[in-house]
Order: C-alpha cells, then structure tokens, then sequence
C-alpha cells in the first residue's frame, strides 16, 4: 500500500496534466469541443474525490487509506488513457504523461490484491459506513440511522411496490426531529447544523429509502436557499419557520413538458391581475416532473413575468396549494383558477411521485413574488442558487443509496455458497465489493468536502457541489448494478432489496441537472473559466 505522501505525489503529477488541458480547452469555444469538455469534467471531478479522499484518508482508518490509493490510482490510469487516446484533442502529447516514478506508484497502488484486501475487510464489516466524523456530526448521523432504521426501513418495500405515496408519519417524525429545518438559521425558526449535518442527514435517510424519506428535505432546502438569497424580511418571516416545522411541504415547479435543462426557456406565465380586490398575478400554462407536487402545501413555481425570452425574464413565485393524498389532484380556486396535476408513472423512485401540472388563471397574491417587486426578473438566479443546495443534497442522497447497496451486498456475498464456497472466498467477488467501496469512498468525500465549502461560500463552492453530484450519482449507479450483479438471479427479484436500489438509482443523474448539462454547462464552463 502506498502511503498519503505518495498518493499527494502522484495527484500533484496529474494536477499538472489537467491543468495543461483545461488552458488548451480556454482557447475554443465549449460548444466547438463538447466531448472533450465532458471528458475534462469527468476526470477534473475525479481528481478532486481523489484529492478529497487522501486529505480525509491521512486521519482516518486504515482501509480509506487503502481507498484513497486505489481510487487515486485508478483516476491516474484514466488520465493516462486520455493522454495516450485523446491527447490531441485536449492539447497534450507523450511527453506530458506522468514519469516513471510515479507510475510506478500508479502500478502498485492498482494491484488487486489491495481491491481485493478492501473487498474481504468490507465483507467482514457488512459493509458498514463507519467513517469517523467530529462529535456533533457523529451523534447526528447515529440519531438519524436510528430513526431511519426503525421507521422507514421496514415499509421500504412496501411503498415501492405498491406505488404509494410518503406516509405522513415520517412528515411528521422528521419534522419533530428538526430535519426540514438544518439549513434555516435559528432566527427563523431552524437549527442551523449547516450543509454538513444535512448531508449527513440526507444520506441515512436514503440509504432507507430514496423516494420515501431521503427526498423529502430536498424541495424546502431548495426553496429556503431562495428565500434566504432573496425574499423580503416579511417572507422569510412568514414562509421559512412554517417549513422549518415541517408545517408546509414544498414542491419545486421549472421544468415544462418542452422545457427541461435549458431552464431560460420556460414558457408558462404569470400575467398581473386583480382578483376579488387583492393584486397579484394569474397563472397559465404546463408545468412537468413537479416531485411531491400532490402533497405539497406550496410550490415555487418559476414563471415567465416579462417580454424577455431569457433569463431577465423569468420570476420565482410561492403558490400554495391544498394537499391532496393521491396519484391525480384538481385544486378549484373560489375565483375560478385551477390547478390540475397528474403523477407520471417510473419505475422507480416511487413514494414522492412527480406530476404534469397545468395552471388555468390560477391565482397568487402580489406578496408571493419572491423578493416582491424587486425580485422580478430574478427568479432564474434565485432558482439557480437554490438548485446549488440541491445538487449537493443529491450526493448525498446517492451516497446514501450506494451504502445500502454495499451493505447488502455485502452480507449476501458473505452468506450465500456456490460451487461449496461462500461468494466472498472468490478473488473477483472481493475485487468487485472492494472497487464498490473505494468508489463510494471517493464519492463521500468529495460530498462532505463540497458540503463544507458550501458552509464557507454557497456562491463560490456551487461548481463543486455539481461535482459531488456527478460523481456520487454515477456512483450509485455502478454501485447498485454491481451489487444486482453479485447477487446472481435473485438481484432481478423484488423479493431482494438490491432491484429497488437499481431502479431508484437511474434516476440520479438525470434530476437536479442531468448529467451532459452538469459536464458541459456547469463543471466545464467553471474549469476554462478559472
């Protein structure tokens, strides 16, 4: 095993590589070079989760140590391919590959007898994330495991199958709990804990479930960062406490059945009007893959307001709602608005449910425009800044999915026999378990370390937060097919838990800014530009 020291040199020799490609990449447009854009994200993301890992791994347990190696290694063979395939393309020849010492640590640090070593440690712990975190957070993610364990874990199943939606005891147990309230300052009624503990917290409860706990904190997260960045004192007061207390559940409204990524585009408006006395504006249009939209007591609804097709255009509205328990809802105002919402059927991700909505002259009062008249026109920023929050509560939740597949794939390859031999006696069942943790390893730790930058400065660490989310959701998805694979047969049956992790982690890289938008329009743009 290499030591940290070892594992920064080697990192340091790849750091010089990229940095050489990305000044390259600054001189094209990123739309004249998109695939090799993506590619620069990729390992760009990767090298830092490896930079991540290694500082983490110099004060941790021996095994992240062995992880942060291997990780380290392997994101040095990748670039080193990139090099050797694509060199031309990203302004690099032979001579800037990495010398002969350090891929000579490469070749060491790569041997499969460390996966494999890792592979067998992480059978023999059942897969368990003990990673060592400061007291608080410790005493944190214990309190929140216990919770989810006890009340979430044994009707996972059940609401997945049956297609049913989030029971209101766990909207009820979260909030006496505090967990709709860790990113809202105390003065309005949260606690504060910061986007570490929500992290944290996020990942214990999708590590239960994804669609029935470990979602639900996503949208008032989202729009308490929009609030906080631009409500008025009068809308904080009002809106954040209520969703601190888990008294309103929030539904999140950009995306159009026309309109997805190229969210500067949305059609569906808000027109000024006057309405039993009271101004305010009329709402008209579609709206799609609106998450908890049924249940939810609001919605922020990003609406067109003014002539600009753009972005200056665009405006951020809270839309209440009354909550209805099913897969269809029509909400009939006094007035004669309506709101109508259908749930779309996916084959995972099931207990939120995301709906199609259409506005018809539904609607708002002057006072629910997002920073009041002077927030119009700025509901794309504020929504870009609340969307920020959300990527990086994403990675947490695909940490939290993947830990639940090692887990379980963990104890089934320690338990079950083929050929006579328990599966973990086999040296590529090892291997794969132990790629599975070094990969979930790497994608904790760029989470936790993008959390703790967003602690510091939202604004600056919004790149990184879309890197944890890139990283950690692709992640899952290895993850999750890997441990259906390990499995045999049984990984396709909904009698094993492992199927419903695979179906809810295809959903990953697509919300929260779909994978190609985070390469290109997020992660890349932030690489040539800095």
């Amino acid at each position: 095993m290499i030591s940290v020291r070892e594992i920064e040199g080697v990192l340091d020799a790849l750091d010089k590589v990229m940095g050489k490609a990305i000044r390259a990449a600054r001189q094209r447009d990123i739309d004249e070079q998109q695939v090799a854009i993506a590619r620069l994200a990729d390992l760009a993301t990767k090298l830092r989760a490896a930079r991540d890992l290694s500082l983490y791994a110099s004060g941790a347990h021996e095994i992240h140590r062995e992880q942060a190696g291997v990780f380290a290694a392997h994101v040095a063979q990748e670039v080193c391919s990139t090099v050797r395939n694509h060199g031309s393309e990203h302004g690099l020849d032979a001579s800037d590959e990495p010398d002969a010492r350090v891929l000579d640590l490469v070749r060491e640090a790569v041997q499969e007898g460390h996966v494999r070593s890792i592979g067998r440690q992480v059978a023999d712990l059942g897969g368990r994330n003990d990673w060592p975190l400061e007291e608080t957070l410790e005493l944190t993610r214990d309190a929140v495991r216990e919770f989810a364990e006890s009340e979430v874990s044994p009707h996972a199943e059940r609401i997945h199958r049956n297609d049913e939606i989030v029971p209101e005891s766990f909207i009820e147990q979260m909030a006496e709990l505090g967990y709709f309230g860790l990113s809202v300052p105390d003065e309005y009624g949260g606690s504060e804990m910061g986007n570490v503990a929500m992290v944290i917290t996020t990942e214990e409860l999708s590590r239960a479930s994804l669609g029935a706990a470990g979602s639900l904190s996503t949208r008032p997260e989202i729009l308490c960062k929009a609030l906080l960045a631009g409500g008025t004192d009068a809308q904080k007061k009002e809106w954040l406490p209520r969703i601190a207390r888990g008294e309103l559940m929030v539904g999140i409204s950009v995306t159009e059945p026309d309109v997805g990524s190229d969210v500067a585009a949305v059609k569906c408006r808000a027109a000024r009007a006057t309405v039993g006395g009271v101004e305010g504006w009329k709402i008209n249009g579609p709206k799609a893959w609106c998450t908890f939209a049924g249940r939810a007591d609001i919605l922020a609804v990003l609406l067109r307001t003014g002539p600009d097709p753009g972005a200056r255009g665009l405006s951020l509205f809270v839309v209440p709602k009354e909550r209805f328990p099913g897969h269809e809802f029509e909400c009939v105002q006094p007035t004669g608005g309506k709101l109508v919402g259908k749930a779309d059927a996916t084959p995972g991700y099931r207990g939120m449910h995301s709906f199609t909505l259409n506005f018809e002259d539904y609607f708002v009062p002057g006072e629910n425009l997002v920073g009041g008249e002077s927030g119009l026109g700025k509901g794309f920023y504020l929504q870009m800044g609340g969307f920020a929050a959300g990527r990086l509560q994403t990675g947490g939740r695909a940490c939290g999915l993947a830990q639940a597949a090692l887990e379980e794939t963990a104890r089934y390859v320690r338990d079950r026999t083929q050929f006579g031999t328990p599966l973990i006696d086999f040296q590529l069942t090892q291997y794969q378990l132990g790629w599975m943790a070094c990969q979930l390893a790497a994608a904790r730790a760029i989470t936790y370390a993008a959390a703790a930058a967003m602690d510091e400065d939202e604004r600056a660490a919004a790149p990184y937060a879309a890197q944890s989310k890139l990283l950690a959701c692709d992640v899952a998805v290895d993850v999750t097919q890997m441990g259906q694979l390990l499995h045999g047969g049984w990984g396709y049956a909904e009698e094993y838990p492992i199927s419903r992790y695979v179906v809810d982690a295809q959903v990953l890289p697509i919300f929260e800014g779909v994978k190609p938008i985070l390469q290109l329009k997020v992660i890349g743009r932030a690489l040539v530009a800095s």
